[in-house]
């Protein structure tokens, strides 16, 4: 069974770190409704939802998914590119080594989860506002002893490498390419993005299933011309806080190495 963790949402959400889109009057109420519906979504694919009391003066903390990068035989420990959400990883990291052995990252190395995509054995690290060069040298020295193939990939236009590129089959990537470039995913099969929304990359596997924005339609068809099974969320309100259906929850499988 994978576990999905999460964490409310803050009441101070609009005061989150912008760095791609202008302030936004944001609903708290109908963002921890809609956040709770995800984990809904989450808790009907089969996942084990540890859910995490929201933090009243983190912001931005809801998006639980920069906190950590987990895979089967370790959980790296973030250290975030906005500052004011460095004070979230303690939280992560108490419920995290339950399940993982943890490796942290220290300075001068920025790292966020959103900018790591793992297909298989690949894991590719965006260089980013938020992830320098020295935080994805530390990814590598914590992931290739144990048999991943770490691939930087500069990423321009938008906040994360996952709001340009996700995985929504085993072999099958959803992708913007004017804010990646393509060539760097090899022969791996791609859909793009439907011009009109060039924020539609980031989904969120879960098993064989996605869960995908419902507002952006065109590229939704898309995915469904393509066999792509999805579950919709609506995200109005957290996405005002340039958040996505990757950002909230942090997913792996319960079995590991702790």
């Amino acid at each position: 069974m994978p576990i999905a963790i999460t964490r409310g949402v803050s009441l101070k959400l609009e005061r989150c770190e912008l760095t791609h889109l202008d302030p936004e009057a944001i609903d708290i109420a109908r963002a921890c409704e809609q956040h709770l519906r995800y984990e809904h979504c989450l808790a009907a694919l089969g996942c084990e939802i540890v859910s995490l009391p929201a933090e009243s003066e983190l912001p931005d903390s809801v998006f639980v998914e920069d906190t950590a990068v987990v895979v089967d035989e370790l959980a790296l420990l973030t250290r975030p590119g906005a500052r004011s959400r460095r004070p979230e990883i303690p939280s992560i990291a108490e419920v995290l080594g339950a399940y993982r052995r943890l490796v942290q990252v220290v300075p001068p190395g920025t790292i966020d989860g959103g900018d790591v995509l793992i297909v298989g054995r690949t894991v590719y690290a965006g260089l980013s506002a938020r992830t320098n060069a020295d935080g994805v040298a530390q990814l590598k020295a914590a992931f290739e002893p144990a048999g991943y193939t770490v691939t930087a990939v500069p990423v321009t236009g938008c906040l994360h490498l996952k709001s340009a590129v996700c995985a929504v089959a085993a072999d099958t990537l959803l992708i913007n390419r004017d804010w990646v470039d393509a060539a760097l995913f090899g022969r791996i099969k791609l859909i793009d993005v439907a011009r009109t929304e060039p924020a539609a990359a980031n989904a969120l596997l879960v098993g064989k299933k996605v869960v995908y924005p419902s507002r952006h339609e065109r590229t939704l068809e898309r995915l469904t011309r393509a066999g792509i099974e999805t579950v919709t969320a609506d995200f109005s309100e957290l996405a005002k806080a340039e958040g996505g259906v990757t950002c909230c929850s942090l997913v792996f499988e319960k079995q590991g190495t702790p």
